[in-house]
């Protein structure tokens, strides 16, 4: 996974312009982050069409802000430079619920 470097809303609008992303909103302190990293892996590997990029949300504080990411971790897709979807709160979120909303996606 891609770590994204601390970068503005602009920037990564500029990134995300073609092509599919996940933004995985998370935090070295999080301990529902540390509950979904280690399903990562898997979970890219059944998503292969997209390109998952990790976003410490502390050192993209005005990004999330922007964003409206409030509670991590969380989820946030793009395609073709445009949201397509979301799965944010302030919950743990399981492999299950990831790879669902995913899907649902499509």
């Amino acid at each position: 996974m891609e770590i994204l470097p601390k970068m503005t809303e602009e920037q990564l609008k500029a990134k995300v312009q073609d092509g599919s992303y996940v933004l995985f909103f998370t935090a070295d302190w999080c301990p529902d982050c540390r509950f979904i990293k280690p399903a990562m892996p898997q979970i890219e590997e059944d998503f292969a069409n997209y390109h998952f990029l990790q976003v410490d949300r502390d050192e993209n504080i005005d990004l999330a802000s922007s964003l409206n990411i409030f509670g991590i971790p969380s989820f946030v897709v793009y395609r073709d430079g445009k949201e397509i979807g979301r799965f944010v709160n302030k919950d743990r979120k399981t492999k299950q619920q990831v790879e669902e909303f995913l899907h649902g996606l499509n």
